[in-house]
């Protein structure tokens, strides 16, 4: 059974579904102004809940660790409200959880993890960003990130939504302070977003486990050291925000691996050196790098004294794709993992504008890897 009641104008606390959907299945409330606190009877209420949606409401205090009851669960979203409290830890004995969205909310503190070998094995999109989160990200943090370690194309995927584990859902593209909405926006990646929190220290290496990131988002935080050169083995990256934070040294060349990297965002750190040319390289335009006072070579104007400083020459054909990826490239600047990623949703985006050279492509490209 399923309760679709998003984008009204339904308020209050969400008391009169206590005690009256016992079968629920899916719960879509989103983008409505219920208030209050989540209590432990709702979730005892909706204990066989496969997706609950209550993101865009004005809920508030803490997440009842009755929610930990709902076993059944695979989409959590509770992005955009007021809720005020760490990091639910205990959400790990939720075997089957695949999405959990905590945005744009009040959570506060570090991240500890036990380092459970069990921990979050089915999750592969977490979205954490515009939260209070503090401290160091953790190898814990990183080694509970089970569902994100393996690149598997037959991965489960929720039995309510699309093949080939599609998330299904509207979507808020932010660019240049403008919001442009898409509604059922299909979507398909692995994902962690911990962008525009305090999390502060370095990025350990342990981040080269997460091998089926496809969206790799850290920005606005008080990160510093170098960017480590185990990145270069998240080979199905297509995105890395490394922006806004305080990260120096040079840019590993091993970061030119990354043959599916469509968009990339080091801007405003403390980065020195020529900028890589191969591959990818060749298709970052200037505001990839801006706010690096000591970065040189193309695309910036500011020219190297090293050797191999200069930009390899285009390919054939390759033109085209630069100049259709700079207009992609500006759709996308909003992201995260609520934008999602890759030519999926690059090409679901562009259609918008009728902009359909892409899908063709992404098929040859592919084919040539």
């Amino acid at each position: 059974m399923a309760l679709i009641l998003r984008a009204n104008r339904f308020y209050g606390p969400i008391k009169h579904l206590e005690n009256n959907f016992p079968t629920l299945d899916v719960l879509d409330i989103a983008s409505n102004k219920f208030s209050g606190q989540l209590s432990n009877e709702f979730f005892q209420a909706t204990h066989k809940l496969r997706s609950l949606k209550i993101n865009g409401n004005n809920l508030e205090g803490k997440l009842q660790r009755s929610l930990a009851n709902c076993r059944n669960l695979e989409v959590l979203d509770l992005g955009k409200n007021m809720i005020h409290d760490t990091f639910p830890y205990w959400l790990v004995n939720l075997p089957s959880l695949k999405v959990l969205i905590l945005r744009s909310n009040r959570f506060y503190s570090s991240i500890k993890f036990s380092g459970d070998g069990n921990a979050f094995s089915m999750l592969h999109i977490l979205d954490l960003t515009s939260n209070n989160f503090s401290g160091e990200i953790s190898i814990e943090f990183f080694q509970s990130l089970r569902g994100m370690m393996v690149i598997d194309g037959n991965k489960a995927k929720p039995s309510y939504v699309g093949d080939n584990y599609y998330y299904q859902d509207s979507v808020t593209i932010v660019n240049r302070g403008f919001e442009i909405f898409y509604q059922k926006i299909l979507t398909f990646l692995t994902c962690l977003d911990l962008s525009n929190n305090n999390f502060h220290g370095r990025i350990l290496e342990e981040v080269q486990d997460l091998k089926s990131l496809h969206v790799l988002n850290l920005s606005y935080n008080s990160l510093f050291g170098s960017i480590p050169s185990a990145l270069g083995s998240l080979t199905e990256l297509e995105l890395l925000d490394l922006s806004q934070n305080s990260l120096s040294g040079k840019i590993p060349l091993q970061l030119t691996s990354l043959t599916f990297l469509a968009v990339l965002n080091l801007s405003y750190n403390e980065l020195d050196g020529s900028i890589p040319q191969s591959n990818q390289f060749g298709t970052f335009l200037n505001d990839s790098y801006i706010g690096n006072t000591r970065l040189c070579g193309v695309p910036l104007t500011k020219k190297c004294n090293e050797v191999g400083s200069q930009m390899l020459p285009p390919k054939e054909g390759e033109d085209s794709w630069i100049d259709g990826l700079s207009v992609w490239k500006v759709v996308l600047m909003g992201y995260g993992c609520g934008l999602v990623i890759g030519f999926s949703i690059g090409y679901t985006v562009l259609n918008e504008f009728g902009n359909k050279w892409i899908a063709s492509f992404i098929r040859k490209w592919k084919r040539s890897r």
